[in-house]
């Protein structure tokens, strides 16, 4: 993807947060991609404040010492990025044309709650939060939505069920 093409995403991102009409038309325009399999929704076996909870996100949040999310990629990167619950807060960078995240990169949690999780952790609402969570960049298309589906995804749903993960939160951007 050249150097224009991301600039222009980056505008396009900036103009549908500052002209909401706009943003809305984008949207319509959108088609997601729908599963022909039922949603695996699964109803917590136990109580929200015995849960061990973790976060998963679609902001192209990211360590800083970590690689970027693939830009240059016009269907995006399917990859993830595993994300260390006690130093994400005080390290990251988000890369990510689709969407302005400039308010994100002042305040984590609006793309990526952890503060008030902890906060929830602190008043007993939740049992506890993994160590480990994971970023995603959202933007995926054409050949890279196989790849998210059948390799990234089952990896990461294979490292919660290892964390013993009973609970989690997606967060989109």
């Amino acid at each position: 993807m050249s150097t224009f093409r991301r600039w222009k995403h980056r505008l396009i991102a900036r103009l549908a947060t500052a002209f909401p009409a706009l943003a809305e038309r984008l949207t319509a325009a959108y088609q997601p991609l729908e599963s022909a399999d039922a949603i695996p929704w699964v109803v917590p076996t136990k109580p929200l404040s015995r849960c061990r909870v973790a976060l998963v996100t679609t902001a192209g949040v990211h360590h800083r010492q970590q690689p970027p999310f693939d830009m240059q990629d016009a269907q995006g990167d399917p990859s993830y990025r595993v994300l260390d619950g006690a130093s994400i807060e005080a390290d990251f960078q988000i890369t990510h044309d689709y969407y302005d995240h400039r308010d994100a990169e002042q305040d984590l949690n609006i793309v990526f709650p952890l503060a008030r999780l902890k906060e929830m952790v602190a008043e007993g609402r939740i049992g506890r939060l993994a160590e480990r969570h994971y970023g995603f960049m959202g933007h995926i298309d054409g050949r890279h939505i196989d790849t998210l589906v059948s390799r990234s995804a089952r990896q990461v749903a294979a490292l919660l069920k290892a964390d013993q993960v009973d609970v989690v939160l997606l967060t989109p951007a």
